[in-house]
């Protein structure tokens, strides 16, 4: 199947070998669009092994050099999510040359960026970067803000998620560190971000702690204060806590109440502590959320309300980045989430995948959706 517009094609298959997916990808391309001069392809983790083959057939197909992308538990399409089973998407674009630069992998914070990219970045002031990561690299959340810093990219993307292969496109077929696209500022692009979890109580602040581990909430035993909040009831029995009830931290100097969702790793009744999976200091906030469905998807159709409203029109091409926690394993089958994405869009060719983690700006978030509309 196929999706086009005027500079941008998608197209899709599943449910068969590597080979007889790549070659239905390049057919579904009406015609195989001689300017098209990017491609982004993203894959299912069931075929994660046949990346390299998948690449070099897409370029004998297309003749397009410079591709971009991972793998993910499941793959988007425009209306459509395959988990679970081999699937593969492409879509191409027909951009000049210069309104975009391949940015190969960094995988250290105190990496500089190439000079070719940099002086391209100087020139061309690139306003987003769409970046797939290696969940194993280091200091991720560095890598991002170090790229961030040196290109003034508003970033966005995933984390490969994959029980194979880990590994991402950056014209070459790479690994273990942050990857992706930059796109210059004659390319208009909005970004809109939805959360897969609601608060269920106030904001605390840590007045207690031990790097992940929280002691102390507004001066009063931390378990105390989360069993506050989550209710009697899961207090009584917290083993149903989890995969339910997460800690939130909010983004600083967020001016629309943006947080960064991380799990509960334990919690302590009769030491009266918990821990989360990030370190946390004295000082800094934290409230407890919940993975709600129903709110989930009312978020989701607000964000794309939203960030369809900013864009002012229709836009050419789509992303989304969503977390694997989310699309069947939160809304159910049906591939509701990419369908409300699409019956607000319209026929937008759309891709994208699902993450071990998401992007927005430089951070990494859990349980978020992340799309962005190219204009």
């Amino acid at each position: 199947m196929d999706t086009i517009t005027r500079d941008f094609q998608v197209a899709f298959a599943a449910d068969a070998g590597w080979r007889e997916m790549t070659d239905a990808c390049v057919a579904g391309l009406d015609p195989p669009p001689p300017a098209a001069t990017l491609g982004f392809v993203y894959m299912t983790d069931a075929v994660d092994e046949t990346l390299r083959a998948v690449i070099a057939r897409l370029r004998e197909g297309t003749q397009i050099q410079n591709w971009v992308g991972t793998i993910g538990f499941g793959i988007c399409v425009a209306g459509e999510e395959m988990f679970d089973r081999p699937a593969l998407a492409i879509m191409t674009a027909a951009l000049p040359a210069d309104s975009f630069r391949v940015l190969p992998s960094i995988t250290s914070p105190d990496d500089r960026l190439p000079e070719d990219v940099l002086s391209w970045a100087r020139e061309h002031k690139p306003t987003l970067g769409v970046v797939h990561a290696d969940p194993r690299s280091p200091a991720l959340e560095r890598v991002l803000h170090t790229i961030q810093k040196q290109t003034g990219c508003f970033l966005v993307g995933g984390m490969t998620a994959s029980r194979g292969a880990m590994e991402q496109v950056a014209i070459d077929v790479v690994e273990g560190g942050v990857s992706g696209v930059l796109f210059a500022s004659t390319i208009p692009v909005v970004t809109g971000l939805t959360q897969g979890c609601t608060p269920i109580g106030p904001m605390h602040e840590v007045s207690r702690c031990r790097e992940n581990v929280i002691l102390q909430l507004d001066s009063r035993p931390a378990f105390e204060v989360f069993r506050e909040d989550i209710g009697e009831l899961l207090a009584r029995d917290l083993a149903r806590i989890e995969g339910y009830v997460h800690a939130a931290i909010p983004v600083a100097g967020s001016d629309t109440g943006d947080y960064t969702v991380r799990n509960l790793l334990g919690v302590y009744p009769e030491q009266g502590w918990i821990s989360i999976g990030e370190r946390i200091g004295v000082a800094d906030r934290v409230m407890f959320v919940r993975r709600d469905g129903a709110s989930a998807l009312a978020d989701l159709k607000r964000m794309v309300a939203d960030t369809k409203r900013r864009a002012g029109g229709v836009p050419r091409a789509a992303l989304y980045y969503s977390c694997v926690a989310r699309g069947p394993n939160l809304f159910g089958d049906g591939s509701v989430e990419l369908r409300t994405i699409s019956d607000a869009l319209g026929d937008v060719p759309l891709i994208g995948f699902f993450a071990n983690g998401e992007i927005s700006n430089d951070r990494l978030y859990g349980y978020t959706g992340v799309l962005t509309l190219i204009l």
